[in-house]
């Protein structure tokens, strides 16, 4: 199905919205705290359970975002990107395969999932360079210049950040970008489908939820995102909603995945 785009949030079907209704309960501070603790670590298992089998190559990138030809004031001009948490490189070698005037940085959370970009063998050092970071905290201009980067794409990234720590990474990614250049964000909105799986005792805040396998998960509100944003000092230029309905041809089910797909300019 062709997918939806605009700035209304899926509307819930009644039981849905009971189930919801009904998940209150939060799971424990203590366990939060550790689950904080043993992020990366839990990442790094994930990666290592699943190799790079997981994600499948993501070849709609240059087709939804526009913004990596369009941002080129000539035709060959050589863009810089910085793809924040890169994974093992679904997004990134597609790209630098489809786009041979590109120089991409590319870091990731998961020291695992960095080396598996590195054995890559598209991976090559002289358009590409990859680094392991803690987006909250590691300082990203010990390994790009300040005001380098023509784009930055934040793909399924930042919901798997706690929210109380978004903004340090909207922070960190502002100081390598260009002024007048953009974020290019896409993530799970609010009432994906995969927000309605979760069990009753997976529920850590408000649209924020936790994995069996210890990953988490936050589901975006267009308002949130909105905020979060312009706290740090970009300007909004788009932000929405995209729906579309996915056939899962194995459970016989249709199912409502929703998106944000949003892009912010520093100014």
């Amino acid at each position: 199905a062709f997918p939806k785009k605009g700035h209304s949030a899926r509307i819930l079907s009644p039981e849905e919205a009971e189930r919801l209704a009904k998940d209150k309960v939060l799971v424990t501070d203590f366990k939060q705290l550790k689950l904080e603790k043993e992020a990366q670590k839990n990442w790094d298992l994930f990666y290592k359970r699943n190799s790079t089998n997981f994600f499948k190559d993501r070849h709609w990138t240059t087709r939804e975002f526009q913004e990596l030809k369009a941002c080129r004031e000539f035709e060959d001009q050589k863009l810089t990107i910085l793809e924040a948490g890169c994974g093992v490189g679904n997004c990134l070698f597609p790209l630098l395969e489809e786009d041979l005037n590109i120089f991409a940085y590319a870091c990731d959370f998961s020291p695992r999932a960095v080396e598996y970009v590195k054995k890559n063998s598209l991976y090559s050092t002289e358009r590409c360079k990859v680094f392991q970071c803690d987006l909250t905290k590691d300082d990203l201009t010990e390994n790009i210049p300040a005001d380098s980067v023509d784009v930055v794409t934040l793909i399924f990234v930042l919901s798997a950040i706690h929210p109380d720590k978004m903004h340090l990474v909207l922070k960190n990614v502002y100081k390598v970008l260009k002024p007048g250049k953009c974020v290019l964000f896409r993530d799970y909105g609010l009432y994906d489908h995969a927000m309605l799986r979760f069990k009753s005792g997976s529920k850590l805040g408000e649209n924020f939820y936790v994995r069996q396998d210890g990953t988490r998960s936050y589901f975006f509100t267009e308002e949130f995102l909105s905020q979060l944003f312009k706290a740090e000092g970009y300007e909004q230029v788009v932000n929405e909603y995209v729906q579309r309905e996915t056939v899962n041809r194995k459970e016989g089910l249709c199912v409502p995945r929703v998106f944000l797909q949003s892009k912010f300019r520093k100014p």
